[in-house]
């Protein structure tokens, strides 16, 4: 009895994993902030779940490497784990030297595939349906498995910044740019901004 309750509640349950820089993208072609409260809300009533678990993955900054203060990022953060009941994944953002003919700079990387693939994998007796933000190619060997394991899988994008194969290889794929209510405030000072979330 009590596994066949466990199983309704599984068919029901959709689990969100959110890449933070590839929903960036979407952000700064749309001009505004997502909402996520709105957000989960949609994803919620679209798919017909009764729970829905959201994860959000982001590399950060590490502290002296801005001219500007990151409290607001951390507060954000704050406010997706305790307002909202997010799963926030963080690291910070590696920096690498890289020398080429213009001389030593530094790079920084932040890809957080592993860890939304762990995630995925490691949970997945827990859900039905997944949800994924990302448009990067390298998630098609995740998607497969996860359908093959009886997964409905949905890839959320946008327009320009999702992988072709990637698009066509989920049960279903959805550009965030045309969804209606789910976005907040303008995003001002673009190029502010986007020196932020480099």
């Amino acid at each position: 009895m009590f596994s066949l309750d466990l199983q309704n509640q599984t068919k029901k349950t959709i689990y969100a994993l959110i890449d933070a820089s590839n929903l960036w993208e979407a952000i700064k072609t749309k001009g505004k902030f997502l909402d996520f409260e709105k957000t989960i809300k949609y994803i919620k009533e679209k798919f017909g779940g009764t729970f829905i678990k959201a994860f959000y993955y982001t590399a950060y900054p590490a502290e002296g490497t801005r001219n500007y203060s990151l409290d607001g990022k951390h507060k954000f953060f704050t406010f997706l784990k305790k307002g909202l009941g997010f799963e926030v994944i963080k690291k910070k953002l590696k920096r690498i030297s890289v020398v080429n003919e213009h001389g030593e700079t530094i790079e920084e990387k932040g890809n957080m595939d592993v860890e939304i693939t762990i995630d995925a994998i490691h949970h997945l007796g827990k859900y039905n349906t997944a949800v994924f933000f990302t448009g990067d190619s390298d998630f098609l060997a995740l998607v497969t498995y996860l359908k093959n394991h009886g997964k409905k899988v949905f890839i959320f994008s946008s327009k320009n910044n999702v992988a072709e194969e990637l698009r066509t290889s989920a049960d279903g794929y959805i550009d965030v740019l045309n969804i209606e209510g789910i976005w907040g405030k303008e995003l001002k000072h673009r190029a502010e901004l986007e020196k932020e979330h480099k």
